[in-house]
Protein backbone atom coordinates (compact mmCIF):
# COMPACT_ATOMS: atom_id res chain seq x y z
CA UNK A 1 0.00 0.00 0.00
CA UNK A 2 1.31 3.38 -0.97
CA UNK A 3 0.00 7.15 0.30
CA UNK A 4 1.98 9.65 -1.87
CA UNK A 5 0.57 13.64 -2.73
CA UNK A 6 -0.56 13.80 -5.84
CA UNK A 7 -0.13 17.23 -7.82
CA UNK A 8 -3.80 18.48 -7.40
CA UNK A 9 -2.66 18.88 -3.45
CA UNK A 10 -5.00 16.14 -2.08
CA UNK A 11 -2.88 12.47 -0.90
CA UNK A 12 -3.78 8.88 -2.92
CA UNK A 13 -3.82 5.88 -0.86
CA UNK A 14 -3.51 3.26 -3.52
CA UNK A 15 -3.03 -0.69 -3.17
CA UNK A 16 -2.86 -3.14 -6.01
CA UNK A 17 -5.12 -6.30 -6.61
CA UNK A 18 -6.04 -9.09 -8.50
CA UNK A 19 -9.10 -10.74 -10.04
CA UNK A 20 -9.49 -13.88 -12.26
CA UNK A 21 -6.42 -12.80 -13.92
CA UNK A 22 -6.52 -8.79 -14.14
CA UNK A 23 -4.73 -6.23 -12.05
CA UNK A 24 -5.80 -3.16 -10.72
CA UNK A 25 -4.11 -0.16 -8.98
CA UNK A 26 -7.17 1.34 -6.69
CA UNK A 27 -6.36 4.87 -5.45
CA UNK A 28 -8.19 6.68 -2.34
CA UNK A 29 -8.79 10.58 -3.54
CA UNK A 30 -9.19 12.19 0.10
CA UNK A 31 -10.71 15.46 -1.94
CA UNK A 32 -13.13 13.54 -3.45
CA UNK A 33 -13.11 11.17 -0.25
CA UNK A 34 -13.72 8.18 -2.62
CA UNK A 35 -11.96 5.25 -4.16
CA UNK A 36 -11.59 4.85 -7.98
CA UNK A 37 -9.17 2.63 -10.24
CA UNK A 38 -8.83 1.11 -13.36
CA UNK A 39 -7.90 -2.35 -14.82
CA UNK A 40 -4.60 -2.17 -16.06
CA UNK A 41 -2.34 -3.83 -18.79
CA UNK A 42 -4.80 -3.95 -21.18
CA UNK A 43 -5.53 -1.84 -23.80
CA UNK A 44 -10.10 -1.57 -22.95
CA UNK A 45 -10.14 1.41 -20.16
CA UNK A 46 -12.49 -0.68 -17.58
CA UNK A 47 -13.04 1.66 -14.48
CA UNK A 48 -14.67 1.39 -11.32
CA UNK A 49 -15.79 3.44 -7.58
CA UNK A 50 -17.08 3.08 -4.47
CA UNK A 51 -17.10 5.15 -1.35
CA UNK A 52 -15.77 2.51 0.87
CA UNK A 53 -13.08 -0.84 0.31
CA UNK A 54 -16.27 -3.12 0.05
CA UNK A 55 -17.80 -0.78 -2.33
CA UNK A 56 -15.09 -0.43 -4.66
CA UNK A 57 -13.95 -4.46 -4.58
CA UNK A 58 -17.82 -5.14 -5.51
CA UNK A 59 -17.67 -2.38 -8.22
CA UNK A 60 -14.04 -4.01 -9.65
CA UNK A 61 -15.77 -7.02 -10.08
CA UNK A 62 -18.28 -6.53 -11.45
CA UNK A 63 -16.84 -4.59 -14.14
CA UNK A 64 -14.67 -7.36 -15.02
CA UNK A 65 -17.61 -10.23 -14.77
CA UNK A 66 -19.81 -7.88 -16.82
CA UNK A 67 -16.91 -7.25 -19.35
CA UNK A 68 -16.35 -11.49 -19.41
CA UNK A 69 -19.85 -11.80 -20.16
CA UNK A 70 -20.30 -8.91 -23.15
CA UNK A 71 -16.99 -10.89 -24.33
CA UNK A 72 -18.74 -14.16 -24.39
CA UNK A 73 -22.39 -13.05 -25.37
CA UNK A 74 -20.33 -11.37 -28.46
CA UNK A 75 -18.22 -14.16 -29.33
CA UNK A 76 -14.80 -12.01 -28.23
CA UNK A 77 -11.70 -13.20 -27.23
CA UNK A 78 -11.35 -11.31 -23.69
CA UNK A 79 -8.27 -9.60 -23.55
CA UNK A 80 -5.47 -11.22 -21.09
CA UNK A 81 -3.68 -8.60 -19.05
CA UNK A 82 0.13 -8.96 -19.18
CA UNK A 83 0.34 -11.59 -21.76
CA UNK A 84 4.05 -11.34 -22.05
CA UNK A 85 5.25 -9.23 -24.43
CA UNK A 86 6.24 -5.66 -24.38
CA UNK A 87 8.53 -3.20 -25.86
CA UNK A 88 11.29 -1.82 -24.43
CA UNK A 89 13.29 1.09 -25.79
CA UNK A 90 16.98 0.88 -25.11
CA UNK A 91 20.21 2.44 -26.90
CA UNK A 92 21.47 1.15 -30.50
CA UNK A 93 24.66 -0.08 -29.14
CA UNK A 94 23.14 -2.45 -26.11
CA UNK A 95 20.73 -3.09 -28.78
CA UNK A 96 23.18 -4.80 -30.88
CA UNK A 97 25.50 -6.50 -28.22
CA UNK A 98 22.07 -8.29 -26.71
CA UNK A 99 21.81 -9.71 -30.17
CA UNK A 100 25.55 -10.65 -30.34
CA UNK A 101 25.20 -12.34 -27.29
CA UNK A 102 22.54 -14.19 -27.78
CA UNK A 103 23.71 -15.20 -31.49
CA UNK A 104 26.91 -16.51 -29.18
CA UNK A 105 24.67 -18.11 -27.09
CA UNK A 106 22.66 -19.83 -30.52
CA UNK A 107 19.28 -17.99 -28.78
CA UNK A 108 16.76 -16.00 -30.09
CA UNK A 109 17.25 -12.10 -28.80
CA UNK A 110 13.72 -12.95 -27.28
CA UNK A 111 14.94 -16.08 -25.35
CA UNK A 112 18.32 -14.30 -24.35
CA UNK A 113 16.53 -11.39 -22.60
Amino acid sequence: MFIYEHECGFFLLSMITEYKGYFVSIEFSEADKIFFGKITGIRSLISYEGENADEILEDFHSAVDDNLEMCESENIEPEKAYKGSFNVRIFPELHKKTVISAMANQESLNSFV
